[in-house]
């Protein structure tokens, strides 16, 4: 059974058109992205946040939950896995991105359901580029938003980098992370992404940023797009550029700069621990 929207399948060449002529790196929005009742499916029956999925690098309980074990959610999870691996599910995405031979990941490594609570943010970063255990190259994400509300002052909007570590001159991209939206985008050595920190008043606190998603692959690549194994790349962000000297701070500047050295330093820990495996 076709899960993707009927129109959205009409519009293929629109959307190859767009996914190739877009910065910072070849990326598509799509609205509408799956059929409507199925989304609504998907929405409904999205697990509840547990925090032995929440677990960070450190295995830490943090703010952000993932369930790979799609197939063990609910029967729609499980319509919609059986789905990824079709002819025309893949075959869609290959014409949309020009990217042929496509592999749907049967361990969603990294990918499935993605919950993040208020408080939460994601550093600019380019992703691991090989499967761990097929070894092939990581070539796309797809990733599906499942929030029936967002507001754009809540943080948590989707954000492409052209150059996180040149701060003064990165130009960014956001993209709303609003029900059933879709994002495909190349992964490669320069697709950095990542998201705001989310901020939620207090009427909204229970709300919660989810997301479904979808990681693919191929057996070979181009040469001069092929790059060493390497984990998940972060680029911790810097002071805020508007802080000048003889600013005052408050509770929420302090709040901000505690977040920024402790992600910081779980990141350095990370890449400490596995540094000493080599």
């Amino acid at each position: 059974m076709t899960l993707i929207s009927e129109n959205v399948l009409q519009k293929t060449q629109t959307y190859a058109a767009r996914f190739s002529a877009v910065e910072p790196f070849r990326h598509v929005v799509i609205d509408g992205f799956l059929r409507a009742d199925f989304c609504q499916s998907l929405r409904a029956d999205f697990p509840q946040f547990e925090d032995r999925h929440a677990l960070n690098e450190m295995g830490q309980v943090g703010g952000k939950a993932v369930r790979m074990d799609v197939r063990d959610i609910s029967e729609a999870y499980r319509q919609f896995d059986r789905y990824l691996q079709t002819p025309e599910f893949l075959g869609f995405v290959s014409e949309v991105t020009g990217i042929p031979d496509l592999l749907y990941d049967p361990d969603y490594v990294g990918g499935g359901t993605h919950e993040n609570r208020h408080g939460q943010g994601l550093d600019a970063h380019v992703d691991f580029n090989y499967h761990p255990r097929t070894k092939w190259h990581r070539r796309l994400n797809l990733i599906v938003y499942l929030n029936e509300e967002w507001d754009r002052s809540w943080g948590g909007e989707l954000e492409l980098h052209s150059d996180p570590w040149d701060a003064a001159n990165n130009r960014t991209i956001g993209v709303l992370p609003i029900m059933n939206t879709a994002v495909i985008f190349e992964t490669n050595e320069v697709s950095w992404h990542g998201f705001s920190e989310i901020r939620m008043p207090e009427s909204h606190r229970q709300t919660s940023r989810k997301s479904f998603a979808i990681y693919l692959y191929t057996r070979e690549r181009p040469a001069d797009e092929t790059a060493p194994p390497h984990a998940t790349i972060y680029v911790p962000e810097m002071m805020p550029l508007d802080w000048q000297v003889g600013r005052s701070l408050d509770d929420r500047d302090l709040r901000e700069l505690r977040n920024r050295f402790g992600r910081l330093r779980t990141q350095l820990r990370f890449l400490y621990d596995r540094e000493k495996q080599f």
